[in-house]
């Protein structure tokens, strides 16, 4: 067989096949959406996990009632759910005078999750697509979903919200 313009001996076929189906080296096993038994996912030490926030306050931020309307997206990178370094970056999207809609604005971000109290249909099914999870928030403060998140406690978000009030009509 050829691969990438190498010729792979039988051997050298199984040992690369069996290796593709080994975990890599460096990764975890995390629960999926939490209440599915049994269910696991590969997770990379390192995550990005992406915030829609009120103000400049980091992990003391205060959560954004509205994803796409959030005037901040705190970022915060974790390994092996520790928090590594946190950014705030503004909305810059067309609902803040700038170009782009926010989930394609975040997705730039490449972030392994996405944490808020609800998001409309729309924003949902990008995220979606992407294969990025979004998990509905439980507190107002960005530490303390981000600690839910790496215990594996947020639900996944199945469908959006057509409220402009995410938190207030989507649970």
């Amino acid at each position: 067989m050829v691969v990438f313009g190498k010729a792979l001996s039988e051997h050298a076929l199984a040992h690369r096949n069996e290796k593709l189906l080994q975990p890599p080296s460096k990764q975890c096993l995390k629960p999926i959406t939490p209440r599915k038994a049994g269910a696991t996912r590969w997770c990379t030490l390192k995550e990005k996990v992406v915030i829609p926030t009120e103000d400049e306050n980091g992990l003391n931020a205060r959560l954004s009632q509205h994803f796409g309307r959030a005037p901040y997206f705190v970022v915060v990178e974790l390994e092996e759910g520790e928090v590594l370094s946190v950014q705030v970056v503004p909305n810059k999207s067309e609902h803040f005078g700038g170009n782009g809609r926010p989930p394609d604005r975040i997705l730039q971000l490449r972030p392994n999750a996405v944490i808020t109290f609800g998001m409309g249909p729309g924003a949902l099914s990008r995220f979606q697509e992407a294969g990025v999870p979004v998990y509905r928030a439980q507190s107002d403060i960005v530490k303390e979903v981000v600690d839910a998140y790496v215990q594996g406690k947020l639900e996944e978000l199945t469908e959006g919200c057509g409220k402009s009030r995410h938190r207030e009509g989507c649970h």
